[in-house]
């Protein structure tokens, strides 16, 4: 799956647009190598998105098209 579509799925990032604005920007990086919105992701990489001065890692769980809200939190697991 595409890293910008899982960034909107598991709701770490509400839009699309703005999950490729923040590739685009390379704020986001994926196993440590900043990543392009295309970029493939699979269960067990690592994400870290920064958000001005916070930055968030998350291990990805698992791979969905399509999410229910409530469940949208089982897809990752924050790193500290």
């Amino acid at each position: 799956m595409r890293l910008d579509k899982w960034l909107k799925v598991s709701r770490l990032i509400k839009r699309r647009t703005v999950a490729q604005e923040a590739c685009d920007g390379g704020r986001v990086s994926v196993n440590g190598r900043t990543a392009k919105p295309s970029a493939d992701v699979k269960v067990g990489d690592v994400i870290e998105i920064a958000f001005g001065s916070r930055k968030v890692r998350a291990e990805v769980l698992s791979v969905a098209e399509a999410v229910r809200k409530d469940d949208a939190a089982a897809m990752y697991r924050e790193i500290q």
